[in-house]
């Protein structure tokens, strides 16, 4: 099956590629889940869409990526969050909510869909986080989870 990645795919693509996969892993997960479009001549067209946004929004050279990784290693991060007496959250800490607190923290914006939250953040304490900003450079954010 030939589709469009609309979404960072990891082992797969970047948004804009046209991949080819599977029947069943195309129709059933990636489509489905908003990761992906069915190849078709008139979708080529949005394919220039999709990598202008994605241009937009990249980090264009992998100095800038050094260096952004490099202010990530120093910064504070700390994300204020209701958690029960046990220490327990009340949920899980999203994407969205460690970009948030990365920026409240002084750091740079950061796209949610850059950060990989490996396995469910649900306790308070610290946590380590891993952010994709450029094909060669991965940062580690250490999140620190505090209940109110």
């Amino acid at each position: 099956m030939k589709l469009i990645l609309t979404q960072q795919v990891s082992g797969l693509g970047e948004p804009g590629d046209v991949v080819e996969v599977k029947d069943g892993y195309g129709r059933n997960y990636l489509v489905p889940r908003g990761f992906a479009m069915k190849w078709t001549p008139g979708a080529e067209k949005q394919i220039d869409l999709i990598r202008k946004a994605r241009s937009a929004r990249e980090i264009a050279t992998l100095d800038h990526a050094t260096e952004i990784a490099n202010r990530l290693k120093s910064l504070n991060v700390r994300l204020r969050t209701r958690a029960g007496d046990s220490g327990r959250l009340f949920g899980s800490v999203t994407a969205a909510d460690i970009a948030g607190a990365v920026k409240d923290s002084g750091g740079p914006d950061l796209d949610k869909r850059r950060i990989e939250v490996r396995n469910p953040i649900k306790t308070i304490g610290e946590h380590r986080v891993s952010v994709r900003l450029h094909p060669e450079v991965n940062a580690t954010i250490q999140l620190q989870v505090i209940g109110s």
